[in-house]
């Protein structure tokens, strides 16, 4: 079983993908670049307060320092000044090493001397620096996982290093950032999105529409108009319909009228026919031979009346009216009717909906044909009963049933597996269940007879009356 996909969700997975890959990508981009120009700034920034502080320190006061002498006044007054540039930077430590990357002093309190590991990441920085150049490093994380980045400036009289550690509270934006850019390419999918359904309603809507229009007209409805709201495509498909529409309505005139007048142009010398026959029956009353004759004309007679009556009916019939029905009382009508075992099973109480001429003349039809395709002994079954949504009417025989290749001929006018036969009573049947708005099926084995089973959901198709 094929997957059935709704115009609506195809549209929305159109306009969707594209929309929401091209707002992945412009987020992406954006926050790239965005990221790219802040690193760039902090690193400037930093570069800037190392350069400072290395032009605030003198090259042989640092030398001076030996491990121990974190209390004396040269390199407290080291400290200060770094601690100063620190809080007037606003960076998180600044600190000055010698070639051998040991400390020399530090505002993260580092003794004299110790190594420091984490120098080890900026190394080709460090060259750098010592070479005459300040610069920075890459971003790295810190122990307490916040982003960091370091910049390097050489002390003026090349043994010492000044070291600057920056947090990057610029990030923090660059957060917000994506955060925003997150909502808002949400926001763009969720409003994409929204436009997607609404243009497949807009499509979907006169599509359905139409959809009901042609069911209508499948069906038989030639009355109803098929009018044209827009004027695009959708429109032209609405005016085809409608084009359609009359051809076949005036078609179904001419048939009608055709059929009418063929009928009435057979009744007259039909009941003529009749008329004389009756009259040689009675001069022939003396004579057997010949009246065997004259009453195998009059057999032939009748039989062409049924059917000019079938075709009169069928050109002619009228919209359904729709009146409540004792399912029980319909059945204890029909059932005398059509002669042959025939057994009915309705629940008590049992209602429905339909014109009760109409649908009794349908049912006639479809227990006539299960008592002549049933043998002795074999039974017909009427059931009624409330499915839901709809009455099912089931007739069931016990015959010879039908083989495959016939159940899809059955309905066409005109088509009849009997010796004598119009071939319009199940075609007859069929349109009277479809504008009532139900459903007939049938269901047929070779030996194993045949159901027929109807379905009139309530109070649906017809003029209500």
């Amino acid at each position: 079983m094929k997957l059935r996909l709704p115009v609506a969700l195809k549209l929305l997975g159109i306009f969707l993908l594209p929309a929401s890959l091209t707002l992945l990508v412009f987020a992406l981009a954006a926050h790239h670049r965005a990221s790219q120009l802040l690193e760039e700034e902090l690193g400037r920034r930093l570069t800037g307060v190392a350069a400072s502080a290395a032009h605030t320190i003198e090259d042989e006061g640092l030398a001076l320092l030996q491990p121990g002498d974190e209390e004396t006044r040269t390199y407290r007054n080291v400290r200060r000044r770094l601690a100063e540039l620190r809080d007037a930077a606003g960076v998180a430590r600044i600190y000055v090493f010698d070639e051998r990357d040991l400390s020399v002093c530090d505002t993260a309190a580092r003794p004299i001397g110790e190594r420091d590991f984490g120098l080890a990441r900026s190394s080709a920085e460090i060259r750098a620096a010592r070479a005459g150049r300040p610069t920075s490093s890459v971003l790295f994380a810190g122990e307490s996982g916040a982003l960091y980045k370091s910049a390097f400036s050489q002390v003026p009289g090349g043994t010492f290093v000044v070291g600057v550690d920056g947090a990057a509270p610029m990030y923090e934006q660059l957060a917000t950032l994506r955060r925003t850019l997150a909502r808002a390419g949400a926001a763009g999918v969720v409003v994409v999105g929204l436009l997607a359904l609404l243009a497949g309603g807009l499509i979907v809507a006169p599509v359905r529409r139409l959809a009901r229009a042609a069911l209508r007209i499948g069906r038989g409805d030639l009355d109803a108009v098929v009018t044209r709201t827009s004027r695009d495509e959708i429109g032209d498909v609405a005016e085809t319909l409608e084009t359609m529409r009359q051809l076949l309505r005036a078609r179904d005139e001419r048939t009608q009228m055709m059929l009418a007048g063929i009928a009435h142009e057979v009744r007259n010398p039909l009941g003529g026919l009749q008329l004389y026959a009756g009259l040689l029956r009675e001069d022939l009353a003396e004579q057997p031979e010949q009246l065997a004759h004259v009453m195998k004309v009059e057999r032939e007679l009748e039989h062409l009346k049924h059917i000019v009556s079938d075709f009169l009916e069928y050109a002619r019939r009228p919209r359904p009216v729709l009146t409540t029905l004792d399912g029980g009382q319909l059945a204890a009508e029909l059932l005398p009717l059509v002669g042959g075992d025939v057994v009915s099973d309705v629940p008590p109480g049992l209602t429905l909906r339909a014109d009760a001429g109409q649908l009794r003349r349908a049912l006639l039809n479809l227990l006539g044909n299960a008592v002549q395709a049933s043998a002795a002994g074999q039974r017909v079954t009427l059931t009624l009963r409330d499915d839901g949504g709809a009455t099912k009417i089931v007739v069931r025989d016990e015959g010879a049933g039908m083989p495959a290749e016939l159940l899809e001929k059955i309905w066409a006018p005109f088509f009849t597996t009997k010796q004598k036969g119009t071939g319009l009573g199940l075609a007859f049947t069929r349109e009277i269940v479809q504008e009532h708005g139900g459903t007939i099926d049938v269901t047929s084995t070779v030996g194993g007879g045949t159901t027929f089973t109807i379905a009139l959901p309530h109070g649906a198709g017809g003029t209500l009356h």
